[in-house]
């Protein structure tokens, strides 16, 4: 059914010639990603004697789910191991082989792995972890005086006076912060690292209860909306990952908030920004109880229960998501691993100094409701990223963005029984 459309996006890493079997993969093109999976895919295709085929992904996380949901649901055998996102498991699952004793999970952060079963069943093995970051332009704050904030008022105030400076010296196209605005899944995660450090719940708490119709909810959305076109471009409301470092990476951004794997495409030899670019956690909610929140993110490699090849679908899994390989893509890629004894690697850490203290952020991260609400995230995510924009755009005032929204999550959720 789906044959034809996939052909087109696949590439085939080939084995030995003593080839058996073809494993298709959906590997993300975000960055450096696609080159990565390819390098890992040849050299367990060239181990193995197997062949691998490369399946091009959409970078939108929710075309990505859509497209997973479509293939699953015609039990198609076209992709055997998929790349999933950490808010997806619960979403996938009935369609995802269990991996439990099959692969080794020990020593994985704990709660990805918690993440990833789902009804007992381990659908997913963690392949990298995410937390939202700070990236800022250490030489433009050092030469204006300025500390890094350690609030989002104090991340507005210093943006806005760095790049005014900035401007005047002749860089008419320099913002002061730049993040992922556009109405998808990476705006979800922005949003809810706004909510949550100001202290304003996680959108729908643990037992059900939607709790973003809120005055601190509020409070943090109109500080956000208030950068827009102050110190945040228009344009931000396209923005994904890549568009916002392209602004920042180009020299045209005092802070971008983004996930770590933008740290290696910063600092790479022909990057107009190398060297000059430091990192921390993102800035807390200037309210009491205001804490310094970085949205959960990362990547997971599944296993599809239609693949007509398991045992060599489980293996691909197995060698992508070893220590070994883990430890050469957060060296080339800047992609933090899944397995905690890495963070201790001095050889992965000469590239990626500031891994050194991510361990307590990641421990920590804020996770988005996809456990609570289950298969019905999508649904969740969706209408929350779309009430968020509409406020972000000036479509509706914060309040009354969030008044909706939490009228259409009661409905979604059938007033908490999710």
């Amino acid at each position: 059914m789906f044959g034809g459309v996939l052909a087109a996006l696949c590439m085939l890493v080939p084995g030995t010639p003593r080839a058996q079997v073809t494993i298709s993969i959906s590997c993300s093109a975000l960055g450096i990603e696609a080159r990565l999976c390819r390098e890992g895919a040849e050299a367990w295709a060239q181990q193995s004697g197997n062949e691998v085929r490369l399946v091009s992904t959409p970078n939108s996380g929710t075309e990505r789910l859509a497209l997973y949901q479509q293939l699953l649901a015609a039990r198609s055998p076209d992709i055997d191991v998929f790349q999933v996102d950490v808010v997806w498991p619960g979403i996938l699952a009935n369609h995802l082989l269990d991996l439990s004793g099959r692969i080794d999970v020990a020593g994985h952060f704990e709660e990805v792995v918690r993440n990833n079963t789902v009804d007992g069943r381990l659908v997913a093995i963690p392949w990298f972890v995410n937390a939202g970051l700070l990236y800022y332009r250490r030489d433009l704050l050092e030469a204006a005086g300025r500390d890094v904030p350690e609030t989002w008022q104090a991340l507005t105030e210093t943006a806005r006076a760095v790049m005014q400076a900035e401007r005047e010296r002749g860089n008419a196209q320099m913002w002061g912060h730049v993040f992922q605005g556009r109405a998808y899944e990476g705006l979800t995660v922005n949003g809810i690292e706004w909510l949550a450090s100001h202290a304003a719940g996680r959108i729908v708490e643990p037992d059900g209860k939607v709790s973003v119709d809120n005055p601190r909810a509020a409070q943090a959305l109109a500080l956000a909306r208030s950068w827009i076109e102050a110190i945040t471009p228009l344009g931000v409301l396209n923005y994904a990952e890549e568009e916002s470092r392209g602004v920042f990476q180009s020299g045209n951004a005092v802070f971008m908030r983004n996930w770590p794997y933008a740290w290696p495409l910063l600092n790479a030899e022909d990057s107009p920004v190398r060297g000059k670019v430091g990192v921390a956690v993102l800035p807390r909610g200037d309210v009491p109880g205001g804490v310094h929140a970085a949205g959960l993110g990362g990547e997971q490699l599944a296993v599809s229960r239609y693949t007509k090849h398991p045992d060599e679908a489980v293996d691909l899994v197995r060698y992508l998501t070893s220590p070994a390989e883990q430890k050469r893509r957060a060296i080339a890629g800047g992609f933090t691993p899944s397995i905690v004894a890495l963070y201790e690697d001095e050889e992965l850490l000469a590239p990626n100094p500031f891994f050194r203290d991510l361990v307590p952020t990641l421990r920590s991260a804020v996770a988005r409701p996809s456990g609570v609400t289950g298969a019905r995230y999508n649904r969740v995510s969706a209408e929350f990223a779309a009430a968020v924009h509409k406020a972000l755009a000036g479509q509706a005032e914060p309040a009354e963005a969030l008044a909706d929204l939490a009228r259409s999550l009661q409905r979604i959720g059938r007033a908490g029984r999710w």
